[in-house]
């Protein structure tokens, strides 16, 4: 169990946006902001597989800091196809950083949030490492992913029909170091069957 929860509106580019922060019940090593699936296919901080990030990166001793996309439960705002979504996440990264300024940061997402940790890692935003999981190669905008030199973390289910482990594997190839593919046997997208070891190999990451 985390030693703190807390519920909190941050004041977001479109509105307030609805967070939570929880602390581990460790010594602190880090914060970590973890992004959630796409709004408008039903995802919130609440995703099962976003809930598992975070509990292992809890684990390992981060305050973790979740948070829900402009439009989406008690966020104001409407989706802004990824761009306002960016800036949602940015803000809250702000949030994070400000209430622990001396902890390195790590930027984690799930799916679409996956796309917008990777984003604002290789954008610029000073991080430790990005954890990808569920990174869906069905985009075809990664640009942002070619001349990006922050650590980078893919975890990925192998029967992911998002993200196929052969397409993946190819675009991960084509990337400059450091960088790491990691692959768990689960039955979707959504790591069914695998929820467990997916937090536990969140937990172990270095």
């Amino acid at each position: 169990m985390p030693r703190r929860i807390e519920s909190l509106f941050l004041d977001g580019p479109a509105g307030r946006l609805e967070a939570l922060l929880e602390e581990p019940e460790a010594a602190l090593k880090e914060a970590a902001l973890v992004c959630h699936p796409h709004p408008q296919h039903g995802g919130t901080m609440h995703n099962k597989v976003v809930y598992r990030i975070a509990r292992g990166l809890r684990r390992a001793g981060a305050v973790v800091l979740r948070f829900n996309y402009r439009g989406v439960n008690l966020s104001e705002g409407v989706y802004a196809h990824g761009e306002g979504e960016l800036e949602d996440a940015r803000c809250a990264l702000t949030a994070l950083r400000g209430r622990y300024p001396d902890l390195p940061v790590t930027l984690a997402g799930f799916s679409f949030g996956s796309r917008i940790a990777l984003r604002l890692a290789c954008g610029g935003e000073p991080s430790r490492r990005a954890i990808a999981v569920g990174f869906p190669t069905v985009y075809k905008d990664r640009s942002y992913l070619q001349s990006c030199t922050v650590p980078r973390v893919f975890v990925q289910s192998t029967q992911d029909q998002y993200g196929p482990a052969s397409e993946l594997e190819a675009l991960v190839a084509t990337l400059p170091e450091p960088k790491r593919l990691v692959f768990i046997e689960a039955q979707d997208h959504f790591f069914a069957g695998a929820l467990e070891r997916l937090e536990e190999e969140i937990a172990q990451l270095d």
